[in-house]
């Protein structure tokens, strides 16, 4: 029988928000684009904070998907892609891959033409995460009351 585990909802809510705090960079590119750098060039308490919550939840996304290989619901393939993605992403980051620095410097490049379309994509997937998690507890609620009834 599929369930849902408990901090699922939670992973999603988690990544929802922290997609969603971008709408701060289609207000105000300049201080967005200096916290967030200065962030990653720091690499101070809160960089190493957010990276180990961040690959934490990845790799128990990854983990979940594996153990429930052959009963696994669609939004579990998000754990894969998305969290693979993620890992990379944190890897290239610590470990100052040329080639993802530049295109870091990219994305943060205030005067980009694309700024409003790069930080609106993940605004949206922001808000999807967001919808999904919250849909998740949902179910996961209803589950947990006809689990009760059995």
């Amino acid at each position: 029988m599929k369930k849902i585990y408990m901090w699922e909802p939670w992973f999603f809510i988690f990544f929802g928000v922290f997609h969603l705090h971008r709408i701060w960079a289609l207000f105000d590119r300049e201080s967005y684009a200096s916290f967030w750098i200065g962030i990653m060039q720091n690499k101070g308490i809160l960089y190493f904070l957010l990276m180990g919550i961040l690959a934490a939840l990845c790799i128990t996304g990854i983990c979940a998907f594996i153990k429930n290989k052959s009963q696994n619901y669609w939004w579990r393939w998000i754990y894969i892609f998305g969290g693979g993605y993620l890992l990379f992403d944190l890897f290239a980051i610590a470990a100052e891959i040329k080639f993802w620095g530049k295109l870091i410097d990219l994305m943060f490049d205030i005067g980009s033409p694309y700024w409003n379309v790069i930080w609106s994509a993940f605004i949206i997937i922001g808000g999807l995460s967001f919808a999904l998690g919250i849909s998740l507890l949902y179910k996961r609620s209803g589950q947990k009351v006809n689990s009760d009834l059995s």
